[in-house]
């Protein structure tokens, strides 16, 4: 493996057993293989995370540029109450 850098890291003592058992079964060929795959996990997971928000602030950027008039506070709790009082007086469904 071209350019490979060693570090050292601490693990308590489950991650390690972890980590040993993954490589016992054969389920890893050494301890750097299952960090190296928990590592691109991480970092995929991260990067999706990263998405959201970038997603999340761009729509919340439009909703500030959006000059239309919104819906009054009172109407939508109107409308709310109105759905949860149809809601509360539907038959019960229970098995």
């Amino acid at each position: 493996m071209p350019n490979v850098e060693k570090i050292s890291i601490a693990l308590p003592p489950e991650m390690v057993a972890v980590v040993r058992q993954a490589v016992e079964t054969g389920e890893y060929a050494s301890s750097s293989e299952v960090v190296r795959d928990a590592l691109r996990d991480w970092t995929q997971k991260r990067n999706l995370r990263q998405q959201g928000i970038d997603e999340l602030r761009q729509v919340w950027r439009q909703a500030m540029e959006d000059k239309t008039p919104g819906v009054p506070v009172k109407e939508v709790l109107d409308r709310l109450e109105r759905k949860y009082r149809a809601l509360a007086k539907r038959p019960n469904n229970a098995d």
